[in-house]
């Protein structure tokens, strides 16, 4: 059975960082997907940042140039370093991996940041 595992959310000040993590038990078939999504309070679930099995990665309007995803392949592994968070950063962060041949996909159970002074 697939789990992901959300870890390293929580509060930090307007300017700050945070690094959130998702690890990946079980197997997941190859190529694959792997990346973020958040949601804010009254707001859609939006993409933050992905990354393909390959090395493509994908961010979303709003934070590229700011987030930084990466991954470790060997590890089913997932990282999203976060920088000049904001308070429109505030939502709770899903982890999402999806299989690109039969799309498969699994969330994990989502990690809070909170950006507020």
């Amino acid at each position: 059975q697939v789990q992901l595992v959300e870890s390293g959310g929580g509060s930090v000040q307007p300017g700050g960082s945070l690094r959130i993590s998702c690890e990946v038990s079980g197997s997941i078939f190859s190529p694959n997907v792997m990346g973020w999504y958040r949601q804010a309070p009254g707001k859609q679930r939006e993409l933050v940042a992905v990354m393909f099995t390959g090395g493509v990665k994908k961010y979303g309007d709003s934070v590229e140039g700011r987030f930084t995803i990466s991954r470790d392949n060997a590890y089913n592994a997932a990282y999203l370093q976060m920088n000049s968070l904001n308070p429109d950063d505030t939502a709770v962060y899903y982890c999402n991996v999806r299989t690109l041949y039969k799309g498969y996909e699994y969330w994990g159970q989502g990690t809070q940041v909170t950006v507020s002074s």
